[in-house]
């Protein structure tokens, strides 16, 4: 079910979608002007305990390995230590950082334009196919390229194709690559197989892809293996069962996050004029979050609170749970409705739709429930829309992107302000 108008979707007048932009903007400024020593000494104290793990999992792994007795205990601890150290510094550290949500500390080692993280997608292409295309076009049919990542069906109104039967296949393989299939995200297949791309741009990231790619093989497979001597081939093993950990594991927390029931999709014709507070019920209607304890909170990039996440993505993600507990007073406030549920919950309908969509429309019915503000627990609201081509907009078709999305760059210091 693709919405092409919000607020007539939220029943809401004009003076009530402003009024909750206006509020959610006093959430967003009385936390920026609260931010502080202590949110500071966390993503600092974090980064610690991320390069501790990582440190003492390469310890680990090149000792056993010389241990006949300790070698196999060795390399099942140090590659959950590895794997551990891999998720936070993707989740909570990378991926927020990026987002610019401690650049008012002004220190440069934890700034969104100096951070690259320990992944095969270079930290330029994520934040423009992340912070500028998903953030701004959230669930926006022909111009949000996460909505399957170009090779997964997750809308009715996107055109089936016989290439789509194969999609629990295509989904396997995208959880345990993750990182890689992210890493040629940015690149937009699609129209490079329609002779849509810039080549010399195409060219220019192929060429960061691969200097990445590179160095992220040699790092795992070539340069740590050798250290561990004659048993080196334990320490590949450990290190690619760390990297196939955190892929599986940021592919679940992601899809959590946009496509179990609830989230639902946007045609173009609601982003036409779109003010800023028709943007933040967008954010709220687009997303989905889950309920955990503050562990698995941290493990999951605080992505558990994705509501919250789109509708201020540079804020500070400590400060998520408590920004949660206004958010979803205001949704209820206006009777909107708010998705949260629990994490196996969430991935076991993300996982229905896409075995679900990769069959046509005529063979299966969409039986989803979405919490709307008139049918809550019933059937879809609204009928199914128009089945579409799965064009997706260039730069150039794009509107120009909102500050706090983050900044992105292409190649030049000119081109990141």
């Amino acid at each position: 079910m693709a919405i092409s108008d919000v607020q007539e979707y939220c029943h809401l007048t004009d003076e009530e979608v402003e009024q909750i932009g206006r509020e959610l903007d006093a959430i967003r400024t009385e936390v920026e002007e609260s931010r502080c020593a202590a949110d500071a000494a966390y993503i600092n104290r974090l980064i610690k305990v991320q390069r501790g793990l990582a440190f003492g999992a390469r310890v680990v792994l090149g000792a056993s390995a010389y241990s006949k007795r300790a070698r196999i205990p060795g390399a099942v601890l140090g590659s959950a230590m590895l794997g551990t150290a891999k998720i936070l510094e993707n989740m909570e550290i990378g991926h927020n950082v990026m987002h610019g949500q401690w650049d008012w500390m002004n220190d440069p080692e934890i700034h969104s334009s100096n951070w690259e993280w320990d992944t095969a997608q270079p930290a330029e292409q994520w934040k423009h196919s992340h912070n500028y295309v998903h953030h701004q076009f959230t669930n926006v049919l022909g111009y949000d390229n996460d909505i399957g990542y170009g090779i997964l069906r997750m809308a009715r109104e996107q055109k089936w194709h016989p290439v789509n039967v194969g999609q629990p296949v295509y989904n396997s393989l995208l959880a345990f690559l993750f990182e890689w299939g992210v890493a040629l995200h940015d690149l937009d297949l699609e129209r490079i197989r329609k002779g849509q791309k810039d080549p010399q741009e195409m060219k220019r990231q192929l060429g960061q892809i691969w200097r990445k790619g590179r160095n992220q093989v040699l790092k795992d497979y070539v340069v740590y293996p050798a250290l561990s001597g004659p048993h080196w081939r334990t320490t590949i093993v450990a290190n690619a069962a760390a990297n196939v950990t955190r892929n599986v594991w940021s592919y679940v927390i992601i899809f959590c996050g946009h496509f179990p029931d609830g989230a639902v999709h946007f045609t173009e014709e609601e982003i036409e004029d779109e003010t800023r507070s028709e943007w933040y019920l967008r954010q709220i209607l687009g997303a989905a979050n889950f309920e955990g304890g503050r562990f698995l909170h941290i493990m999951s990039g605080s992505l558990g609170f994705q509501i919250e996440h789109h509708l201020f993505p540079d804020l500070p993600s400590n400060r998520y749970p408590e920004i949660a507990e206004r958010v979803k007073a205001l949704c209820d406030k206006y009777d909107l409705p708010y998705t949260v549920g629990p994490l196996h919950r969430q991935y076991g309908q993300a996982l229905r739709t896409i075995l679900k969509l990769s069959l046509p429309n005529s063979w299966t019915k969409d039986n989803r429930v979405y919490d709307d503000a008139s049918t809550r627990g019933d059937t879809p609201p609204v009928p199914e829309g128009p089945v579409r081509e799965r064009r997706r907009k260039s730069d150039a078709e794009r509107p120009t992107r909102r500050l706090e999305l983050g900044a992105w760059s292409r190649g030049s210091a000119k081109e990141r302000a």
